[in-house]
Formats: structure tokens, C-alpha cells, sequence
């Protein structure tokens, strides 16, 4: 799949309530924050928007958006997404990625080449070694991921909810690729500050 064949819309607007309000998208690496690392790995997009607070250290021209209202969960985040993308030249594909999973680039290469493939289904989505879906890593085909949120208020809503009447194929992804950070026991297991 040629490098522009795909948009990216990265959510970094969580609460963060299991590590107490500290911002996951902040947490770092090697010097690099968990938004900036998610960022990285889909350097390849024609198009990177990032959910999330306005102050966020983000590299040139990647385009920023809130979901309204703040804090509505990750399908209203997909949806602001979608809606900072929509003035763009359109692309076959769109990428969701939650910026809490430092493994991502992983689950972005199969999902990747899992389209290069030209599948018959609506959207890819990793799964991981357990056969648990990740609907934060997922690479669906930009008119049916569109019409899935069309006239739908997506505020506190599932994502597997707004994605349940797309055909989905799973993607097996590596097992640390979609781990994702929700605890302060996860910050220690993939060695973030």
C-alpha cells in the first residue's frame, strides 16, 4: 500500500483515572512520549491527526482536534477525528490507534500489510496472541469507517459498537503490540517515566 493510501487518527484524550490523571499520552520512553511514539509509527500516512489536548508536543503538520465534549470516550474521539480529516483529499483507508500502546508499530505493520493484500472485508482490526480484537488498532476502509459514524452521536458509545455493522478481519499482531498502559504496573513493564 503506497504511503498515501491511508489517514491516521491517534487518541491521546483520555482521563487516565486508573494512573491517578496522569496523562498516558505524556508517559515516555527513551526519551520519547507515548503520543510521539504512536505518531512515529504511522509516519507513513498522507494524513495524522491526534485527539487529544492542544498542548500535546507534537511534530509539524500533524493536525490536532478534541472530541466534543472532551473526556466523551474513544469512539467520539474517532468521530473528531474523521471530522478534522473529512476537508482532505480522500484516501482508501483510515487508521484508529490508541497512543497508549508502545508496541504499536508492530500492529501497524500487519495491519498494513494485511491491506496491501486488497481484502474483500470493510476494515482490519490486530489481534493479539489471546484472540482478544483491538479496535484501537485498526485500519478500515475510509467510506464504510465514515458511513459506520454517520448519524450516530458516538458520545459514550463502544467502539465495537459503532464498528458492529462493518465486516472486520482480524489481523494477528506480535503479543507486546497492542499490550496496552492502564496501570502504574504497566508503566513499569514497558519501562516509561
Amino acid at each position: 500500500m503506497p504511503g498515501t493510501g491511508f489517514h491516521a487518527v491517534v487518541l491521546a484524550g483520555g482521563r487516565s483515572a486508573r494512573l491517578g490523571g496522569t496523562p498516558k499520552a505524556r508517559l515516555s520512553r527513551d526519551g520519547r512520549s507515548l503520543v510521539r511514539i504512536t505518531v512515529d509509527a504511522v509516519d507513513a500516512a498522507a494524513a495524522v491527526v491526534v485527539v487529544g489536548p492542544g498542548d500535546l508536543d507534537l511534530p509539524g503538520g500533524v493536525l490536532r482536534t478534541r472530541e466534543d465534549p472532551p473526556f466523551a470516550g474513544p469512539a467520539a474521539g474517532i468521530a473528531a477525528g474523521l471530522a478534522a480529516l473529512a476537508p482532505l483529499p480522500p484516501v482508501p483507508w483510515t487508521m484508529t490507534l490508541a497512543c497508549d500502546m508502545p508496541g504499536v508499530a508492530a500492529a501497524v505493520a500487519e495491519l498494513r500489510a494485511a491491506a496491501a493484500a486488497e481484502p474483500a472485508a470493510d476494515g482490519l482490526v490486530a489481534v493479539d496472541a489471546a484472540g482478544h480484537r483491538q479496535p484501537l488498532a485498526a485500519l478500515c476502509r475510509t467510506p464504510a469507517l465514515r458511513g459506520a459514524y454517520a448519524g450516530v452521536r458516538p458520545s459514550g458509545r463502544s467502539v465495537f459498537s459503532m464498528l458492529r455493522g462493518l465486516v472486520l478481519q482480524e489481523v494477528a499482531v506480535p503479543e507486546e503490540a497492542t499490550a496496552d498502559v492502564d496501570t502504574w504496573d504497566d508503566v513499569r513493564r514497558h519501562r516509561l517515566s
